[in-house]
């Protein structure tokens, strides 16, 4: 497979140095993509470039994950207005493991293939470095006109905010280029990937390499800034990021969040953020374009991304929980699913608090769902609507209004779902 092809067709290369695809003919090449370790866990604004490491294995190549533990510790300027919040080593290391674990779905660490991916930590290379030797070996080879050429710098110092920027954040892309000349040394590594907002920074790692090494065989590679067709942020929700860690976005509402996208956003991140070859991909085009009430883009990229990130199971459970409204097993599926997809699914319905004790104490039905409970305004109307097939306990048609509710009932321990019709939803919360 060529990496170039392949990035290309799927919309994923912003800018790229010429040479590169020479660099890459010539045989396996290592490329690196650097991650700073702001938290435990990657948000789906990573994805775009873990996959380009992805299709770089898938190519032949050697993709190699660094971590950003001593850049991490400084902040990158690209695309911010202000400062970040500097993190600790201990939390650092913390947040390293936790992104380890989640590339490990992505890319292959473990095998002996002479491709196999590596992951390092700059702060490795950088704790033992001394300011002193660092600006004597490394800052005098970057002129200060340089460095405040790029538009990560310029931009933060032309900001409106008045804050300026501290020497700390404008010493960033020195570390970021020292990454690369390091990397360069010693794993042989000749390309760097990033996102388009990182081209100032990984440029000055490639202007390192040559005037330090006297070397021109070092390359650089962007993905372009992924946006939704209307051009807003891609990744946000109204809850703020969807991340990759199950305790922090859950699969469902992970899944959730693939099947929403629209039509014009699912075409081109079905391209982005699967393996689906490019016919595959033409032909659930096609087919949308078709039958648009089908949503077989919506479907298939949620099912493709919901895997790679959470497994097999997972999916299965999300997309379980995703037909809980309309599915023929949703009494046995709602027995299984966990306290936070439940709440997730039912998400803004009405809800009622009443007595843990009256489940399993001879409590009748339509006592629980009238003075307890007021989903029905009288006990005549729940009758009447019983009779009539309109309600339903934890998606099972109730015939008796008068059968008393047991604690096996409860889902999670604490949940009845109440339907009245075929839209009304309640909740209610045994306390």
């Amino acid at each position: 497979m060529n990496f170039i092809e392949e990035l290309t067709w799927r919309g994923m290369i912003h800018q790229m140095m010429p040479g590169t695809d020479e660099q890459l003919a010539k045989g396996m090449t290592a490329a690196y993509l650097g991650i700073d370790p702001t938290a435990d866990s990657l948000h789906i604004g990573h994805l775009v470039g873990v996959m380009m490491l992805k299709h770089f294995q898938r190519s032949g190549h050697k993709p190699i994950a660094v971590v950003g533990g001593a850049t991490g510790m400084i902040g990158d300027p690209s695309m911010k207005s202000q400062e970040r919040k500097l993190l600790d080593v201990e939390t650092l290391r913390h947040n390293q493991e936790g992104i380890k674990k989640q590339l490990a779905r992505f890319l292959d660490f473990d095998s002996d293939a002479p491709n196999a991916a590596i992951l390092v930590n700059n702060y490795d290379w950088m704790k033992d470095y001394t300011f002193l030797d660092f600006i004597r070996d490394v800052g005098k080879n970057l002129t200060v006109n340089y460095m405040m050429a790029k538009d990560s710098v310029k931009k933060r110092l032309s900001g409106e905010s008045g804050e300026g920027m501290s020497f700390t954040e404008f010493s960033y892309q020195l570390l970021q280029g020292y990454d690369y000349l390091h990397l360069y040394e010693t794993e042989g590594c000749h390309l760097q990937l990033g996102g388009s907002d990182q081209w100032g920074n990984i440029t000055t790692g490639t202007e390192l390499i040559r005037r330090m090494l006297g070397k021109d065989d070092a390359f650089a590679i962007t993905c372009p800034l992924i946006t939704k067709a209307d051009g807003t942020k891609f990744g946000k929700t109204e809850g703020g990021n969807v991340w990759l860690d199950p305790a922090r976005t859950s699969p469902y509402k992970f899944y959730q969040f693939w099947l929403g996208v629209s039509d014009d956003d699912a075409e081109r991140y079905i391209k982005i953020f699967t393996v689906l070859d490019r016919e595959e991909i033409d032909a659930l085009i096609e087919q949308q374009h078709q039958d648009p009430s089908s949503r077989v883009l919506q479907k298939r990229l949620a099912e493709e991304v919901t895997r790679m990130v959470h497994g097999e199971a997972e999916l299965q459970n999300a997309i379980e929980a995703s037909q809980i409204l309309f599915s023929n097993k949703a009494t046995e599926t709602l027995h299984k699913i966990d306290e936070q997809t439940l709440l997730q699914v039912f998400e803004g319905v009405p809800t009622f608090e009443v007595p843990a004790d009256l489940f399993g104490s001879e409590t009748k039905l339509i006592d629980l769902l009238t003075d307890h409970a007021a989903v029905f305004a009288s006990k005549g109307e729940m009758r009447k609507m019983t009779q009539q097939g309109a309600l339903s306990i934890n998606k099972e048609k109730v015939t008796d209004p008068y059968a008393t509710v047991a604690k096996d009932q409860l889902l999670n321990g604490k949940y009845l779902l109440v339907q009245r019709g075929k839209k009304n939803y309640y909740l209610l919360i045994a306390k």
